[in-house]
């Protein structure tokens, strides 16, 4: 397919479903995945999986990949939300048409943009992240996917491999 998606993980307790799992049906479909994180090197997830960071997300052009994925997980709240280099990448993506996404945790980073104000996303189903979506003026929908022309969100581990086909489907 010839296409490059970049995916954002926090520095450390990534989600490793949430990761694994779309970046295998990406690849399976001949998509290209970077991980890239706050940090360079190996991180660990919740469940002791290991990944590489190739990079700092904000020292890559978010107009080099044809989409920008937030991974959760419990070291995105501590690390991603509220993360205002972030929530300027994504915008700035979303800008140069790239296709923005965020699973679980990393929903409510794609809805802190403001981009998805008035419109419906998903994410885990906890209080605190419903109600992050909610003060963003999101309507929470109890959904393994939300996907939009421009930005899709999931729910989490249980819809990580749709996360990964609607992701395969909207660079089509």
């Amino acid at each position: 397919m010839n296409k490059k998606v970049l995916f954002i993980i926090p520095p450390e307790r990534f989600n490793e479903d949430e990761c694994f799992h779309p970046q295998e049906v990406l690849e399976q479909a001949g998509v290209e995945v970077t991980i890239a994180s706050t940090v360079v090197g190996e991180i660990t997830g919740d469940y002791e999986g290991k990944v590489n960071s190739e990079a700092i997300f904000s020292d890559t052009a978010a107009n080099q990949y044809d989409a920008v994925a937030v991974i959760g997980g419990s070291g995105t709240i501590d690390h991603l939300w509220g993360n205002e280099a972030l929530i300027s990448y994504l915008k700035e993506a979303h800008e140069q048409q790239v296709l923005v996404a965020g699973i679980c945790a990393g929903s409510v980073s794609v809805v802190e943009t403001g981009l998805l104000a008035g419109r419906a996303a998903t994410c885990y189903p906890v209080d605190v992240m419903i109600n992050a979506l909610k003060n963003n003026n999101v309507d929470y929908v109890s959904e393994h996917v939300v996907a939009h022309n421009d930005i899709i969100t999931s729910d989490g581990p249980d819809g990580a491999k749709a996360f990964g086909h609607s992701l395969v489907e909207a660079l089509r």
